[in-house]
């Protein structure tokens, strides 16, 4: 039963990937990149590699539902060739179908690209899980993303419109980018310390104003901050002279912080009582001291639930840090609102899709010290 279900889900997987990869339109053609454009079907502007993508990837999903190890192994890798052959004949449909065409003409990923490679990348996570092999997943996904680097450089990719505001837009980017971390790592450093701090106060205080602040809309707290900055600036003139600002990363940093305090506060609270009752009499019983047995005893034990807080923060921070450029922080929040600003898609995605990609490596590089940590004291 378990394998003809299988079989019917890979069945109604591949049918959803040719559908993507023929019938829907996998570019949007326009003029220039404010006009409405053309679609491209996958059998018009990718050609004979839709149909090696396809072949590869029905291949693929018959090796994953065979539900072998060493056939597992050897989908990833066809997957991930079906991969990289998608991204390639998407440049280069693109370059066929801006020919003629004036230079300020755009070729946007249509419908069809965003579902070729939200399926693709599901078949692949699947395939590394059904291998089984430790580190395999980490070595496949390096090698996704240095082969897509290779591509890009050797201008690939070029011609599609993510890649053109990207060249215009390049130092800016980049720039926004080093913001965008250093406001959530800030944050994550100071909703930290605001942790430990209220870890020493009564809970149920805490627990009711940390709760209160996350009902509280992120916007009206960004607002909230900056209207608290201009007054306490008021009354303290002299932090003008040392650069402090109403607006700009201060605000931001510390509303962040304002809601990333709860999961850690929650986390470092739940890892401090971890060890049960007769481990700690058994270090009292050695003669530990109270540091010695936080350090020694509490920390280590209740470490992957406070590396678990941590890991949920961080995520958390990433994407609110995306709201800091409404309070002038800057960040990749500035390249979302600027094409929200200009009607321009595009220039949407290139602030939306590093946030994306940097929260789920965060999520998934913290689950792995997690899960070492719960290996490492939980054996």
């Amino acid at each position: 039963m378990g394998r003809v279900l299988a079989l019917l889900v890979g069945t109604a997987w591949l049918g959803a990937l040719a559908l993507a990869l023929t019938w829907l339109p996998v570019l949007t053609i326009a003029r220039n990149r404010l006009a409405l454009g053309d679609p491209r079907t996958g059998s018009e502007a990718l050609g004979a590699t839709g149909a090696l993508v396809l072949a590869m990837s029905a291949l693929a999903i018959a090796l994953v539902v065979s539900r072998k190890r060493a056939a597992a192994a050897l989908a990833t890798l066809l997957l991930l060739l079906a991969i990289l052959a998608f991204g390639q004949g998407l440049g280069a449909g693109a370059v066929r179908s801006l020919a003629g065409l004036p230079p300020a003409a755009r070729a946007s990923l249509g419908s069809g690209s965003w579902l070729g490679l939200f399926l693709l990348a599901g078949a692949l996570g699947l395939a590394v899980r059904r291998s089984r092999k430790p580190g395999f997943g980490l070595a496949i996904g390096l090698g996704l993303g240095l082969a897509l680097v290779v591509l890009g450089w050797s201008g690939a990719f070029d011609a599609l419109s993510l890649a053109v505001e990207y060249a215009a837009r390049r130092e800016t980017v980049n720039a926004a980018l080093a913001e965008h971390l250093a406001l959530a790592g800030a944050a994550l450093i100071l909703a930290g310390l605001l942790a430990v701090g209220l870890s020493l106060l009564p809970q149920g205080l805490v627990a009711l104003v940390l709760g209160g602040i996350q009902v509280v809309p992120a916007v009206a707290l960004l607002g909230g901050m900056v209207a608290v900055m201009s007054g306490f600036l008021r009354a303290v003139p002299i932090l003008r002279d040392l650069g402090l600002s109403a607006l700009g990363p201060v605000p931001a940093i510390v509303a962040i912080a304002a809601y990333l305090a709860l999961p850690l506060w929650r986390g470092l609270t739940l890892a401090l009582r971890a060890p049960d009752d007769d481990t700690l009499q058994a270090a009292e019983a050695l003669g530990l001291s109270r540091g010695q047995v936080l350090a020694r005893v509490r920390l280590p034990i209740g470490a992957p639930i406070l590396i678990g807080a941590v890991r949920v923060a961080a995520v958390q921070g990433l994407g609110l840090a995306t709201l800091g450029a409404l309070v002038g922080a800057g960040g990749l929040g500035r390249i979302v609102f600027d094409g929200m600003a200009q009607f321009a898609p595009d220039l949407i995605l290139l602030g939306a899709i590093p946030v994306v990609v940097l929260s789920l490596l965060t999520e998934r590089g913290l689950s792995r010290v997690e899960a070492a940590a719960r290996r490492r004291w939980h054996a």
